[in-house]
C-alpha cells in the first residue's frame, strides 16, 4: 500500500468490497443449493437414499467454510485498508473451480447419479456461477483464469469418470465424446466472456472513482472559494452610538452573488452597501467579489454618493460578460442627524420603517443596473430622516422572492409585516425573525437564490 496511487488504492478496496458481495451472493447461492438438493434426495430417491445425505453435507459444508473464510480474509483486509496478495486471488479462483468437480465426482461415485450422467448433472452448473461471479472481482485476468481452470477441471473429471467406467450405464443413456467436449468449451468461453465483462465493469468503476474524485477537487475549490468570500464580508458590526447595524448572508450554493459591507467615508459619515449579481455560484462570487473591491476602493475616496455609483457602474461594466448585471444600492448616514442618503442601481425595494406610524414605505429603484450602460450617471440620492425606532432594510430578492409549494412569492407584503411584527427586537435578530418567516412560509421549498440583509436602526 506505500506506493500505491490514490487511484489503484480505490480501485482496489472497489474490488475487496465487490468481492465481499461476490462471497454474500455464493454462500446464499449454496445454502439454497443444499436445501433442494436435501429436500429432492428425500423427496424422490426414498429412505434408501438417506446415507449420501452426511457425504453432501460434508461437501456443501466445506465449500461453505471455505468461503466464510474467504469472506473473514477480505473484511479483514477493508478493515486495515490492505489487500489480499496476487497469490492469494488467483488460489482462490483455483479451489473455487475445484467445488463443482469434486461434486460430480461425489455424485458419480456413489452412485446417486450415472457417471456420464453426473457430467451433465446440475452441479455442474456451479462452474458456470462461479465463472460469472468472478467478475466480482473486478479482475479480467481472474476471470479468465477463472474460466480456464473451470475447463480443465472438468476435462480431468470427465477422463478420471471415463477411464473409471469404461463401460457405459445403459440406463444413464451416455452421450458421445463431443458432449463433452462441447460442455468443456463452453466452460472456457464462459470464462472469456466473464474476462470481457470484468474489464468492462472495472473501467466503469475507475471512471466513477476518478469522477468522485473530481467532485470531491471541486468542493473543496468550492469551499475555499466560500471561505475567501465569506472573508469578504464584515466581521464586526460598527458601533454607532444612537444605532443599531446589523448584516446577514446565506449563499444558494457554497459561493453566491450577494455581498454588503460597510465603511466610513472621507467626511466621517457611515456608509452601507447592498449587491446582487444575477444568478449564483462560483462565477457570481468572483463578480461580487470585483464589486465590492470597486465600491469600498471608490468610498475610500470620495463621499458622494453620485460620484460612487456612477464610478463602480462604469468599472463594473468593463468586467461583466454579456448577460450579467449587478444590482447595487448605497446608503451614507449622518449620525448627529439621522440623514439617511439612499442610491439604487436597480435594486429595489428599499424599505424604511417608520415607528411613530407603525408603516412600512417602499421605494424602487433610482437607475438601472451595473453593466448595461457604462457611461450612465446616477444621482441625486434619495433622502430620509431616522427617527427613533425607524429603520432602513436592504434585502436581496431571495427573500421575497421565494416561493412556496404553490408557487406563491412570499413578497414584500409579507416581509413588511414580518419587519412590523420584529420592531422592537434588536436588528440583528430583526433578520434572524424575517428568515425564519420566509422559510416557515416556503414549507419545505428549496432556497433557489442568495439570501442577503442589511439593516441600519436608530435606536430608541
Amino acid at each position: 500500500m506505500k506506493n500505491m496511487t490514490p487511484e489503484s488504492a480505490a480501485l482496489r478496496r472497489a474490488a475487496l468490497q465487490s468481492d465481499r458481495i461476490r462471497i454474500i451472493v455464493t454462500l446464499g447461492i449454496l445454502c439454497v443449493v443444499f436445501a433442494l438438493t436435501i429436500t429432492r434426495r428425500l423427496a424422490f430417491a426414498g429412505a434408501g437414499a438417506a446415507w449420501t445425505l452426511p457425504v453432501f453435507a460434508a461437501f456443501f459444508a466445506a465449500v461453505v467454510a471455505y468461503e466464510a473464510a474467504m469472506f473473514g480474509r477480505v473484511t479483514r483486509a477493508l478493515r486495515t485498508q490492505s489487500n489480499l496478495p496476487a497469490g492469494g486471488w488467483a488460489a482462490n479462483v483455483v479451489v473455487e473451480a475445484l467445488f463443482p468437480g469434486v461434486g460430480v465426482v461425489i455424485l458419480a461415485d456413489t452412485g446417486i447419479a450415472g457417471p456420464y450422467a453426473a457430467l451433465v448433472a446440475p452441479v455442474v452448473l456451479m462452474f458456470f456461477l462461479f465463472i460469472s461471479l468472478s467478475t466480482l472481482r473486478l479482475s479480467p485476468a481472474l476471470a479468465r483464469l477463472s474460466g480456464v481452470c473451470s475447463a480443465l477441471v472438468y476435462s480431468l473429471v470427465a477422463a478420471y469418470l471415463f477411464s473409471r467406467y469404461p463401460e457405459p450405464d445403459l440406463g444413464s443413456a451416455m452421450q458421445p465424446v463431443e458432449y463433452y467436449a462441447g460442455y468443456t468449451a463452453m466452460i472456457l468461453a464462459a470464462g472469456f466472456v466473464a474476462g470481457e465483462v470484468a474489464r468492462q465493469i472495472r473501467r466503469h468503476v475507475a471512471a466513477a472513482l476518478s469522477e468522485a474524485r473530481q467532485v470531491e477537487h471541486l468542493r473543496g475549490q468550492l469551499e475555499t472559494a466560500r471561505d475567501i468570500q465569506q472573508g469578504l464580508l464584515p466581521t464586526e458590526v460598527p458601533v454607532i452610538p444612537g444605532y443599531e447595524v446589523a448584516g446577514w448572508n446565506k449563499p444558494a450554493d457554497e459561493t453566491g452573488g450577494d455581498y454588503f459591507g460597510w465603511q466610513e467615508l472621507p467626511d466621517r459619515r457611515f456608509a452601507f452597501t447592498l449587491a446582487d449579481v444575477t444568478g449564483h455560484g462560483i462565477g457570481a462570487a468572483l463578480l461580487a467579489a470585483a464589486c465590492h473591491a470597486y465600491s469600498r476602493a471608490a468610498m475610500s475616496g470620495d463621499s458622494d454618493l453620485d460620484t460612487i455609483v456612477s464610478r463602480v457602474n462604469g468599472l463594473m461594466c468593463a468586467e461583466l460578460p454579456p448577460g450579467k448585471m449587478v444590482t447595487f444600492v448605497a446608503g451614507t448616514l449622518e449620525p448627529a442627524t439621522g440623514l439617511v442618503g439612499l442610491l439604487s442601481a436597480g435594486h429595489g425595494p428599499l424599505l424604511h420603517y417608520s415607528a411613530s406610524e407603525d408603516r412600512v414605505s417602499s421605494f424602487p429603484a433610482h437607475g438601472i443596473p451595473f453593466g448595461i450602460v457604462g457611461t450612465m450617471a446616477y444621482g441625486p440620492p434619495q433622502e430620509l430622516i431616522l427617527n427613533p425606532g425607524d429603520m432602513v432594510v436592504l434585502t436581496t430578492d431571495g427573500f421575497f422572492e421565494w416561493e412556496n409549494a404553490r408557487d406563491e412569492d412570499y413578497g414584500v407584503e409579507r416581509m413588511s409585516d414580518s419587519i412590523r411584527g420584529a420592531r422592537d427586537l434588536p436588528a440583528a435578530q430583526i433578520i434572524a425573525a424575517l428568515h425564519e418567516s420566509v422559510t416557515r412560509f416556503a414549507g419545505g421549498t428549496p432556497q433557489k437564490d442568495d439570501l442577503t440583509a442589511v439593516i441600519v436602526k436608530r435606536c430608541r
